[in-house]
């Protein structure tokens, strides 16, 4: 069996990930929730683990919570926004929503001190979601760093008694040169994921994981764990849902650590339509060809801008892409379009992100 790494894996065989580990298809529980997101009804959210839960919560108006977190690594892109889109949408079905800033993960994996995590956290993640629309004064709404939340570090040190070191390696392929204290972390996020059903925070309940792919050792791990102390706890297995990866500018996966990859939050308008100017698409290689043969929008990083972020009217999606198809438009024309869309974007987003730096300043002093 593969071992997908949620430190360094990059996707890409969807249906070999989910036949081997398991994942069910979102579809098969698209119609049981009220007012699916576009994330969703665009397929760009493709599986699910246990979703029922959600659904049946979602439709008897019952209490449930999503559970996501940032590991401050590196600059936001305009892929991570994905995760804000959902996060939003749960909140709009009335979900608490609980935020952690994996400081401890950030340190163990990547060597990034405390003070370089909570300044990531707050200039290229906070930020950008609270300017993107995330509310964070909602009641709902909880948000921590991992090293200074002690109800989940006492929890990863209690479920780690029930895990060997033997499980974890054949979950994440550690071997005798992984440090301790990445061999830790995952209990730690293990425990975030969980501590939303501790009595303290209202008692068991379901809770919901928007994660990618790469993440899903996590959620077995989770849910393994969750069943073990059930009898202690009363914890029920969370569920989860995956989306897709966007992919970057050069046709790999956009990636945080490589530039020419991505259009970082904090890009000018300037530096991000030209980034789209150069980007990869699906036209061919003459002019002829493209009027003769289409477009391939499905292998279009441009295309894929207009389906994830910056177009809401489907039937304007399906025009563009039906007429890339034929011919009828060229690369140009949807590089115009896109830019047009991310101007507006990026404009509401630098006013915004002025105004919520103090917002998020005062929420980390809180917490």
């Amino acid at each position: 069996m593969d071992i997908v790494d949620p430190w360094g894996s990059s996707i890409i065989d969807y249906d070999k990930l989910t036949k081997q580990f398991g994942i069910k298809a979102f579809k098969d529980v698209l119609d049981d929730i009220p007012s699916p997101s576009k994330l969703m009804t665009r397929g760009i959210i493709f599986g699910q683990r246990d979703y029922d839960k959600i659904a049946k919560a979602l439709n008897d108006n019952k209490e449930f919570a999503t559970v996501t977190g940032m590991m401050p690594s590196g600059r936001m892109h305009i892929g991570h926004k994905m995760v804000v889109d959902q996060l939003k949408w749960y909140q709009k079905m009335g979900s608490d929503i609980y935020l952690s800033i994996a400081d401890m993960e950030s340190y163990a994996a990547r060597g990034i001190t405390k003070e370089q995590s909570r300044r990531l956290a707050l200039e290229e993640y906070i930020v950008n979601y609270i300017a993107l629309g995330l509310d964070v004064d909602d009641e709902k709404f909880h948000i921590y760093l991992q090293s200074e939340n002690d109800e989940v570090k006492n929890l990863a040190y209690t479920i780690g008694k029930k895990v060997t070191f033997s499980q974890m390696r054949s979950i994440y392929g550690f071997d005798n040169s992984t440090n301790i204290s990445h061999i830790y972390t995952p209990l730690v996020q293990v425990a975030d994921i969980l501590h939303p059903q501790l009595e303290e925070y209202g008692g068991p309940r379901p809770v919901v994981v928007p994660v990618g792919p790469d993440q899903d050792p996590h959620i077995r791990l989770t849910r393994d764990l969750a069943a073990k102390f059930y009898d202690e706890y009363g914890f029920i297995e969370p569920s989860a849902t995956f989306h897709r990866f966007m992919t970057g500018l050069t046709g790999e996966k956009m990636s945080s650590s490589k530039p020419k990859t991505a259009i970082y939050l904090t890009d000018t308008v300037k530096e991000a339509t030209k980034k789209v100017n150069s980007a990869k698409t699906g036209g061919r290689d003459s002019l002829k060809e493209q009027k003769e043969l289409g477009g391939r929008p499905d292998e279009c990083s441009v295309y894929e801008l207009l389906v994830y972020h910056l177009i809401d009217d489907d039937k304007q999606l399906e025009d563009i892409k039906n007429k890339c198809i034929n011919g009828e438009i060229l690369c140009g024309n949807c590089k115009q379009c896109a830019n047009k869309h991310l101007t507006t974007m990026f404009e509401k987003l630098e006013d915004k992100r002025s105004q919520a730096m103090e917002i998020a300043k005062n929420l980390l002093t809180n917490e």
